[in-house]
């Protein structure tokens, strides 16, 4: 048996990887090369997956899996098992949430824009700012990435409404009616494709804030850029976009009060370490043949 690894490591973390998984050989292999081994680290192109004819277990680096469904997952000894990243990266993109939030909140982003202009507003801009204590606060999606947000809201008091897989649309809508800050964190399935469409984004009063932590697929982008424009919105906080990277003539980067975090927000300097950290602790269920973590559900579209 031996594992495919197509994730770009340091020297270092191959070498801690290799001497995690024991006496199974370990082979590099760049994203569009072939590969035929039992195991594969990473998240090889489509074709090589279809290709790999003894493939029994495949570890994601990633949570989506956008680009194997459909994939046949039958090889000639059984079933391919598939892992994702599902909670990896619930704290960082938390905490990227909060600080997005509370950068729109209390001006600083409109403060940084001012530094590097060199003006010095003052006074004026204290009577403009808002306050996240108390906030109306819609969390659409309730997995780990916005269980964690809510827990982090706590000590601002706010009043948290979840909007979970089974909400019906009209307890979306009444909630929205009512938010003062709004985050998604839903995944693409085709059910939120559009969810956040110009009709839905009307729904949010003056004033409100819009977060996309989810996927790009959810929202109508040149509605949402309307809303801002035209000031129904104050601000937004984008993580996720339909096209990435963004086209330099897309019109989110012109919107002074949308802070744009570039599909970041899961990233920390240890990332890669915790990743192989995760291969080994679930090479050690698939060798002791008991269930995996992060097992996907290619049903469920997430």
């Amino acid at each position: 048996m031996e594992i495919a690894v197509c994730v770009t490591l340091s020297r270092e973390q191959l070498a801690r990887l290799a001497g995690g998984v024991g006496d199974l050989p370990v082979k590099l292999f760049a994203e569009d090369a072939a590969c035929d081994c039992e195991i594969v680290f990473g998240n090889p192109e489509a074709s090589t997956v279809l290709a790999n004819t003894k493939l029994r277990w495949m570890q994601l680096e990633s949570v989506g899996f956008g680009e194997y469904v459909g994939l046949d997952w039958t090889r000639p000894d059984g079933r391919v098992t598939v892992t994702n990243l599902a909670g990896f990266f619930a704290d960082p993109v938390a905490e990227t949430a909060l600080a997005g939030i509370l950068a729109l909140y209390r001006g600083i982003d409109v403060l940084v824009r001012f530094q590097s202009e060199h003006r010095w507003v003052g006074d004026p801009l204290r009577t403009s700012l808002g306050s996240l204590k108390g906030a109306a606060v819609v969390l659409v999606g309730h997995g780990a990435i916005n269980r964690r947000l809510a827990e982090l809201l706590g000590p601002f008091g706010c009043s948290i409404k979840p909007i979970t897989r089974g909400s019906p649309a009209s307890v979306l809508d009444e909630a929205l009616g009512q938010a003062d800050l709004v985050v998604c964190t839903a995944p693409d399935t085709a059910g939120t494709r559009g969810l956040f469409d110009a009709a839905r984004l009307a729904k949010l009063p003056a004033g409100a804030v819009f977060c996309n932590f989810g996927r790009g697929s959810i929202v109508d982008e040149d509605a949402l850029a309307d809303a801002l424009d035209e000031g129904r919105l104050s601000g937004a906080v984008i993580d996720v976009t339909r096209q990435e990277p963004l086209p330099p003539s897309h019109r989110f980067w012109a919107i002074p009060n949308l802070i744009l975090t570039q599909h970041s927000a899961g990233g920390t300097a240890d990332e890669l370490d915790r990743k192989i950290d995760l291969f080994l602790a679930n090479l050690s269920r698939f060798r002791a043949g008991v269930p995996l973590e992060g097992v996907v559900d290619f049903s469920r579209g997430y």
